[in-house]
């Protein structure tokens, strides 16, 4: 696996890694290299010499730096020297450079290769409001490529994920499970935010670059389901809110196998037996149901966490809510 070796003057390289480990997961094979006020170039070396020492795979390493020619730059590059067959530096460091990194190293074996594929979504994470700020074209052709190049030719969707989220669209999804099953298409599959207007626009515009989103009724996406004639190419990200949406497109004939299982969020009347799962008697019955008719559960926030044992999710839950009564 490559290594990421993050350099900034102050905190700034901790502090990314901490939002990246909460929208993919902690990764391994990562290290944050600090520039402090009291600290000078030999110190930031030093550091970088030990963090590159850590690393499994000293072979391949990826800088990822705050600023072009400033000193964690500068120190980088110093030990670039000697091995720039191989390793790369990528300044201008942000969070979905960083997010496309983590996500590159399961399938690209070389940190120049990463480093070249990086640059675009870099770029692409700057974006301004209101909209017409923008320059014309920036963006659009790519996506415009994106969108003609996955229609036209006759065949129903490939579902590459279905996730309940309460969140919907958000963070973890734009970025880590986007960046891991690749869709062209990400549907928020829900009766309520299909009527909300606020929430559609929202939602659209949180997309990420190359990738449409939707929000349809519960009885449009069974229709668009069974539609043969129009999908061919297309990768369906599918987005509920909560199992029972999910239970109602399966018994439509929405073709599910596996349900990623993400977030369902705390309320009165519910009981928490995980971090961020929270469960009524409704939602319990509800799961059962889905498992009687086959399908499997993912349990995981992010894809590189451990998936965790759904029975045993809602055994704990059904206990919890038994104690209540």
């Amino acid at each position: 696996m490559v290594g990421i070796i993050l350099a900034s003057h102050g905190e700034f390289a901790k502090g990314i890694l901490q939002s990246a480990a909460m929208i993919f997961g902690k990764q391994e094979n990562v290290q944050a290299i600090t520039l402090m006020p009291s600290e000078g170039p030999d110190d930031v070396k030093a550091k970088m010499k030990d963090a590159i020492a850590s690393l499994d795979n000293q072979d391949e390493v990826l800088f990822l730096v705050d600023l072009w020619g400033g000193t964690p730059f500068n120190q980088a590059n110093s030990l670039f020297e000697e091995h720039k067959d191989k390793w790369a530096i990528a300044a201008g460091m942000n969070l979905p450079m960083m997010i496309e990194a983590y996500a590159l190293r399961s399938s690209m074996k070389s940190a120049q290769e990463i480093a070249a594929h990086i640059l675009k979504t870099a770029k692409e994470g700057v974006k301004v409001k209101p909209e017409e700020l923008e320059p014309a074209d920036n963006g659009k052709s790519s996506e415009a490529s994106v969108g003609k190049s996955n229609v036209g030719a006759p065949g129903s969707f490939e579902y590459v994920l279905a996730r309940i989220d309460s969140r919907l669209l958000h963070g973890q999804v734009a970025t880590a499970w986007t960046k891991t099953v690749n869709p062209t298409r990400i549907i928020v599959v829900s009766d309520a935010v299909a009527r909300d207007e606020l929430r559609k626009k929202l939602i659209q515009q949180a997309a990420p670059p190359g990738v449409k989103a939707h929000v349809v009724p519960i009885n449009q996406m069974i229709k668009l389901a069974k539609d043969d004639q129009h999908f061919g190419g297309q990768r369906a990200l599918l987005l509920f809110e909560n199992p029972e949406d999910v239970l109602r497109v399966v018994e439509g004939g929405v073709p599910l196998k596996t349900i990623n299982v993400g977030s369902m969020a705390h309320s009165i009347g519910k009981v928490q037996p995980n971090k961020v799962l929270a469960f009524n008697q409704e939602d319990i019955d509800t799961f059962n149901k889905l498992k009687r008719a086959g399908l499997n559960f993912d349990v995981r926030k992010v894809p590189g966490d451990s998936k965790e044992n759904m029975n045993q999710i809602l055994k704990k839950a059904q206990d919890e809510l038994n104690k209540l009564k």
